[in-house]
């Protein structure tokens, strides 16, 4: 099944809801969609599980919206949709943008509807640099993201997953101009505002207090070659700020890795649930 929920501020937020059993829930990276889950739900749901997955406010299917693209109301987003579904016992599986959606959804609304976490290049604890983030990315980095993107959306759209975001970039990458298109083609589905406005919500929003409230186990895993959110200053981080954490780090692996080596990251998850 998919459908629509409609939330307080009358936004329609799109969803995937298939199979029974112990409900997945997975929340995508800017600027894509709930189809940036599709290795991941056709191979959980062939494991049993119910596998649930949503556009984003001003991502995909969802509503264009011009106000609150920022992290409390994605938060509250998700916490709507879990309630509609009326979704217990939960694991939340976020990427990127998605983690800390799941990090702040969680500690702000979830606690008890939620059993366990995985955080995948997640961009938790913060990511950009500022007094108590030396080690951050400057807002240089950010201004140029928000740059590029009103100059030219559709080129900065293909320029992402054709270099850094898969390491399509690197010396004897295996390239593959399907992933590149699919991106591209999520990208652009959403609003521009939406996506504007998303930079500064998942740079400069600090999950720090958020990521000590949660006392599920926790899964966390980065790739030392993701050239989006370095993983130093990222994952290490937030796995010490969560109570009951595993750190994986993978040797080479890009920020794109769930798609680039979905084998390897589904059945990392997998035992990670079942454990």
């Amino acid at each position: 099944m998919s459908g629509k929920i409609k939330t307080k501020d009358g936004v329609e937020i799109f969803y995937k809801d298939w199979g029974s059993g112990q409900p997945i829930v997975f929340s995508h990276g800017w600027p894509l969609s709930s189809d940036d889950w599709d290795a991941q739900m056709l191979f959980f749901l062939a494991h049993g599980y119910r596998v649930i997955a949503h556009d984003r406010r001003g991502h995909g299917r969802s509503t264009q919206t011009a106000e609150g693209n920022d992290m409390d109301h994605y938060a509250a987003d998700l916490a709507a949709l879990t309630e509609a579904l009326d979704l217990r016992n939960a694991i939340h599986v976020g990427h990127s943008t998605g983690g800390g959606e799941v990090a702040a959804y969680v500690a702000r609304h979830g606690l008890e509807r939620t059993s366990k976490i995985v955080l995948i290049g997640a961009v938790t604890p913060i990511m950009v640099k500022n007094a108590s983030n030396p080690d951050g990315l400057p807002l240089e980095v950010f201004d140029g993201f928000r740059n590029a993107l009103v100059a030219n959306r559709a080129q900065f759209f293909l320029d992402i997953p054709s270099g850094p975001f898969y390491g399509f970039n690197r010396p004897g990458a295996k390239v593959s101009e399907g992933v590149i298109r699919n991106w591209w083609r999520q990208g652009m589905m959403g609003g521009t505002k939406a996506h504007y406005d998303c930079i500064k919500a998942f740079s400069e929003t600090d999950f720090s207090a958020d990521l000590e409230k949660i006392h599920q186990p926790a899964l966390v895993m980065h790739g030392d070659d993701d050239q989006v959110v370095p993983y130093q200053d990222a994952a290490l981080r937030a796995a010490k700020l969560l109570k009951n954490s595993t750190l994986k780090i993978y040797p080479g692996f890009s920020h794109g890795m769930a798609t680039t080596h979905a084998d390897v990251i589904n059945e990392d998850i997998l035992k990670f649930i079942k454990g």
